[in-house]
């Protein structure tokens, strides 16, 4: 396995600084923000390092990341790109799938050949309802990534954790069950799993067993922790606000019992890419807080 990060925490430094960080930090490999150039919708979101269009259309440009990455001897694990390509906007929705063909195209251009991301939801329908948009909006998308020999992981994150992705949250794929379905309606090889343990932790799912049962679906690994506050849960009730009652740490600062996992990512024989995503708000707010949260996580973990 390869260690490293999401480049999304670095969201005031240029590709090239952020590769140099990593370097200069010792990781591995880098899992680099791809969001389209803007103002960010919301935290650790509108982050771009790579720009992909300049990809596509500068060969020039492509080779500099290609080359860049080499010197500082980082990997890029995948381009990510984490929006709702289900969205109940049709706009946003079309803007969304839009850039996220894009995103797809410029990782097979690198010779990445991942994209990590989100499958969306609309959050005012039920999942009956988002499983038939499913069917509807992402068989294109996925024969893109097919053509392109590009995998897609698609990270189990709710995407519900306040008023503004109530009721139902922004994300489709958080437990084994929609998994299946999903899977199911999208029978490729090119579809897969980007792993986050600490989204299990909150909703109350196993997170040790989906790693045997879907050994052949994980494309990608991330290192996030999340704490639950007991004494808030028994107030408020699962039916609160998540933040209400957990929020997110590094690795070994939370609840995911870290020795157990890596295990079992060594028993399915794992052997690929796995990011730190920090998203700790103890350690924001300036440069050498994000910096100690990447070389905490980093010394942790190994």
């Amino acid at each position: 396995m390869k260690l490293g990060f999401v480049s999304a925490i670095l969201d005031q430094s240029t590709y090239e600084e952020m590769m140099d960080i990593a370097c200069d930090l010792g990781y591995a490999c880098v899992e680099v923000a791809c969001w389209p150039a803007g103002k960010a919708e919301r935290r650790y979101a509108g982050v771009s390092h790579i720009d992909v269009e300049r990809v596509i259309s500068d060969d020039s440009y492509a080779e500099h990341i290609l080359s860049y990455a080499k010197e500082r001897n980082v990997e890029i694990s995948s381009l990510s790109y984490y929006p709702n390509p289900m969205d109940g906007d049709l706009e946003k929705r079309a803007v969304a799938v839009a850039h996220l063909k894009t995103v797809i195209c410029a990782s097979a251009k690198l010779g990445v050949n991942l994209v990590t991301t989100f499958i969306g939801r609309d959050q005012n329908k039920n999942i009956e309802e988002n499983l038939e948009l499913v069917r509807e909006i992402w068989p294109p998308i996925i024969a893109l990534a097919e053509e392109k020999g590009v995998r897609v992981g698609i990270e189990n994150c709710p995407m519900l954790f306040g008023s503004d992705q109530w009721p139902g949250g922004q994300n489709l794929m958080t437990t084994p069950v929609l998994w299946h379905k999903v899977f199911e309606i999208l029978p490729s090889e090119y579809l897969g799993i980007n792993y986050d343990p600490s989204h299990f932790i909150w909703q109350m799912v196993d997170y040790i067993k989906p790693l045997y049962e879907f050994r052949d679906k994980i494309f990608h690994v991330h290192y996030k922790d999340i704490k639950l506050y007991l004494e808030k849960l028994e107030e408020c009730g699962i039916m609160a606000y998540p933040l209400d009652f957990m929020s997110p740490k590094l690795p070994g600062l939370g609840d995911v019992d870290w020795g157990r996992y890596v295990s079992a990512l060594t028993d399915i024989g794992f052997d690929g890419y796995t990011c730190v995503e920090v998203e700790d708000k103890a350690f924001e707010g300036s440069m050498e807080k994000v910096l100690d949260s990447l070389r905490l996580s980093k010394r942790y973990l190994e």
